[in-house]
């Protein structure tokens, strides 16, 4: 199973979720081909209810703590709950460019 498809899987079991988008942003930086380490996460759901935004960061994370540790060097999530969502009317914020990292 590959790192995108594990995170969909244990966040889609831990939370009610609602709208669950993982993107592998991987190839957007100085990375091999092919490579699983950088993802965007967009997901929707009433869990976050009530919560903050680093609540609901640490939930993720908490859920994600295999992935983060041992496998994805970013992870920039975006958490909503429906309402927000609908405020937002339906779309996340884009993901800049790579900036090279050492290479620049």
């Amino acid at each position: 199973m590959s790192v995108r498809e594990d995170i969909e899987k244990k966040l889609a079991s831990g939370l009610n979720v609602l709208r669950l988008e993982v993107v592998n942003e991987s190839n957007m930086h100085n990375v091999p081909p092919g490579s699983e380490s950088h993802f965007k996460v967009v997901l929707v759901s009433d869990d976050f209810e009530g919560k903050t935004l680093v609540a609901r960061h640490q939930l993720v994370y908490t859920l994600l703590d295999d992935e983060i540790r041992n496998k994805v060097h970013a992870l920039a999530l975006h958490t909503y709950t429906e309402d927000e969502w609908n405020q937002r009317q339906e779309s996340a914020p884009q993901s800049p460019l790579c900036r090279g990292g050492s290479n620049a």
